[in-house]
């Protein structure tokens, strides 16, 4: 589980302070090979963002506190509240992912159904 947090974290280091990430469960799906489910906690401070990114995952976010603005290339960005969910393709590259409030923070949950071998996150411009 370290392992998955600090690559997620590693994908964010072009900010100058990276969201809260918490990792709490990485767990193999035996029914589907080589799949593994990833679920983290990621906390962006007041008006914080993140660099554009891919995650070659099936991603599933749903909103805890606060508002986030997500967006995937060739998509309209969404503002979305508590309740409120978002789905990424393993093909689409996340290209706004921020706090829509300048003055709380925001916390999200994310769940990933992703190959084994392959990071949790890395900058857009790798393929």
């Amino acid at each position: 589980m370290r392992l998955v947090f600090l690559l997620f974290a590693a994908s964010f280091l072009a900010t100058a302070q990276a969201p809260g990430v918490a990792s709490l469960l990485t767990k193999d799906i035996p029914e589907f090979q080589g799949k593994e489910v990833t679920m983290l906690t990621i906390t962006y401070a007041p008006g914080q963002s993140s660099p554009a990114h891919r995650h070659h995952a099936h991603v599933f976010v749903y909103v805890l506190s606060g508002s986030i603005v997500m967006q995937v290339a060739g998509g309209e960005a969404k503002q979305l509240g508590p309740g409120d969910t978002f789905y990424e393709k393993p093909s689409d590259t996340h290209v706004v992912g921020k706090n829509a409030n300048a003055t709380e923070p925001a916390k999200f949950l994310v769940m990933m159904l992703k190959d084994k071998d392959k990071p949790v996150s890395e900058p857009a411009t790798q393929k």
